[in-house]
């Protein structure tokens, strides 16, 4: 069944729009398996300073609680510090999604410094506690360097301090639906917290799309169906009404707008203001939501977002 035909007719709109997650481009340090951007280091696609200064316009317009970062890597976009230090006067919350590893390369020591200073919140990917698994999606002694960032951050006050949140996301290693977030939180800690030290505020736990980089692994391995009839047989209700497309707009490195980053990637573009420019001249943020089949990904088991799980 289409995921449109599923889904509750009260679930396909907006509700209050309380994020506005911005994509600063495709450019990352990391080329991982699971990535729905299709990210890497060979890609330059990353947000102009006139389109960051769109992003300050809308944010100054509209009344959002939160500016959600993501990428790529963001930190790798030059104008990033730029979009904090402006975005900071708008909203109460800036999130940052990082992959860790950047902060261990020497261009970057000073961003936890700035994290800090700005009261960043950092939601940082750990796909798994143990290297072979890490390093095995993410590339060759990214786990090392993550666990040396973690370090780094809890020295901080990160994951420590009530203001300086850390909290880190695991994806599933293959074809399978996530494990109990609650269950992999109190593993993820005890594993971290007796083997390496390290302290964290929570772990969300976040379903692989089939989209992007992990499609193509799917269909290489002749996968891609049984993944959407284990999506679409899990699908669940409750999770439906919580979805994340329902409380935020997506915005790419060209200013045009999407429901949320997975339709980003797949170039489904929202309905009503199309681009940055658009938004600012419409006063409300409400609208009908763009709906394909990849969206039982975010309603499979428990739900997920980019927050983690939804029931």
């Amino acid at each position: 069944m289409k995921f449109i035909d599923k889904i509750e007719d009260s679930c396909r709109r907006t509700t209050s729009i309380t994020t506005l997650q911005v994509n600063l481009g495709k450019v990352c340090n990391l080329t991982c398996t699971h990535c729905h951007v299709n990210a890497g280091p060979n890609r330059s696609e990353v947000m102009s300073k006139k389109t960051v200064d769109q992003v300050l316009a809308v944010l100054k317009k509209f009344n959002f609680e939160v500016l959600d970062i993501t990428g790529g890597e963001p930190a790798m976009n030059p104008n990033f510090k730029y979009l904090i230090e402006n975005g900071r006067n708008y909203v109460d919350t800036i999130i940052v999604r990082t992959n860790l590893a950047i902060l261990e390369e020497k261009s970057y020591k000073d961003y936890i410094d700035f994290y800090v200073k700005n009261k960043v919140t950092l939601v940082a990917s750990f796909p798994c506690y143990t290297k072979e698994n890490t390093d095995a999606m993410r590339g060759d002694d990214t786990f090392t360097a993550c666990v040396s960032v973690l370090k780094n951050l809890n020295a901080a006050g990160y994951g420590i301090e009530e203001d300086l949140e850390l909290n880190l996301v695991h994806n599933p290693g293959g074809d399978f639906l996530p494990g109990s977030q609650e269950e992999l939180e109190n593993e993820y800690k005890k594993v971290l917290g007796e083997n390496h030290g390290i302290k964290f505020n929570h772990l969300y736990a976040i379903t692989n799309l089939p989209i992007g980089r992990f499609a193509q692994h799917l269909r290489s391995e002749n996968l891609l169906e049984d993944y959407m009839n284990t999506l679409e047989d899990n699908y669940n209700g409750e999770a439906a009404k919580k979805i994340m497309c329902r409380s935020q707009i997506s915005v790419d490195y060209r200013g045009i707008i999407y429901d949320c980053d997975f339709n980003q990637m797949l170039g489904l573009q929202a309905n009503g203001p199309q681009n940055l420019k658009e938004l600012l001249e419409v006063e409300t943020l409400d609208r009908e939501i763009v709906f394909e089949n990849h969206c039982y990904g975010c309603t499979a088991a428990a739900g997920s977002s980019c927050g983690g799980g939804l029931t």
